[in-house]
């Protein structure tokens, strides 16, 4: 399953850095500059962006099929932000 799902989410997460990080040096940018917008953390604009999926994997779940794109999409999607929030805090933690 590895083999099928790790290579997926490097490559989803390798195409968002260029659509929505829009910096090769910065790869919370897209994180940073939409939570100043609304006056959130980026990490809390992280988070917004991730319930959208874990919205749809739960309606899934409970047997809401007219999504869309398919689940496995937003579950992607879901284990992209979450290694994007383990790089923030890893990112925090070199800052203690």
């Amino acid at each position: 399953m590895d083999n099928v799902i790790i290579p997926e989410i490097k490559d989803t997460r390798d195409k968002g850095q260029k659509e929505y990080a829009q910096d090769v040096l910065n790869v919370f940018g897209n994180f940073r500059r939409t939570g100043a917008r609304v006056g959130i953390s980026p990490e809390q604009s992280l988070m917004n962006f991730l319930m959208k999926h874990i919205d749809g994997i739960c309606a899934h779940v409970k047997g809401y099929e007219s999504q869309r794109e398919p689940v496995q999409g937003r579950i992607k999607d879901a284990m992209v932000y979450l290694s994007l929030l383990w790089g923030m805090v890893e990112k925090d933690k070199e800052h203690i």
